[in-house]
């Protein structure tokens, strides 16, 4: 008989080529997602880079890079948005994962996100977010083209942007912007 696989740690996790997080000693993978998800998450992270190059304040990073948490009450050990900023204290061995949460994190809807049960993990992971110490929180839907925003200081209270406006990510982003059309463009 086989017993219970071992639990995955953040070593683990290191050796695994796709985008993955560690949840409840689990590696979890994610299915690469298609063109018009990586677009509207290429040109948000885009955006942040040109941000973080004029102020010299904080990083913009892709879904390549992963962020190390203490374990939260969900079993949550890391974090992997699809688009991110940083501004905190950088990793010794800066080929290793950020220790601590995004400042700011960009969740991009794919294909199979628009189901009631994935509204609900859209949910438990932001929530995981905030506890972790996340200050604000995308969910960037590419087939409505809209941006909902969460922020850590108000978690149940949503703004919601479309085309024709402009978003931002304050107070993780000082002095940010990006309009919703450069989003979806």
């Amino acid at each position: 008989m086989n017993g219970p696989s071992p639990r995955a740690t953040l070593d683990d996790l290191y050796r695994v080529k796709e985008q993955s997080e560690l949840i409840g000693g689990r590696i979890v993978k994610y299915t690469p997602a298609g063109f018009r998800p990586s677009q509207a998450a290429g040109n948000i992270c885009f955006s942040l880079h040109r941000h973080t190059q004029r102020t010299g304040i904080g990083f913009a990073f892709t879904s390549r890079l992963g962020y190390a948490v203490p374990e939260l009450p969900s079993g949550r050990e890391s974090f992997s948005p699809d688009a991110s900023y940083y501004n905190g204290p950088l990793p010794r061995n800066r080929m290793r994962f950020v220790e601590g949460p995004p400042t700011f994190a960009v969740e991009v809807r794919s294909e199979n996100d628009y189901t009631p049960a994935a509204d609900e993990e859209y949910e438990d992971k932001r929530v995981d977010y905030f506890l972790a110490g996340t200050l604000v929180v995308w969910d960037v839907d590419p087939i409505a083209e809209t941006i909902i925003c969460y922020c850590a200081s108000a978690p149940t209270t949503a703004v919601v942007w479309g085309r024709g406006e402009t978003a931002d990510a304050e107070p993780a982003v000082p002095g940010w912007r990006i309009a919703v059309d450069e989003v979806f463009a």
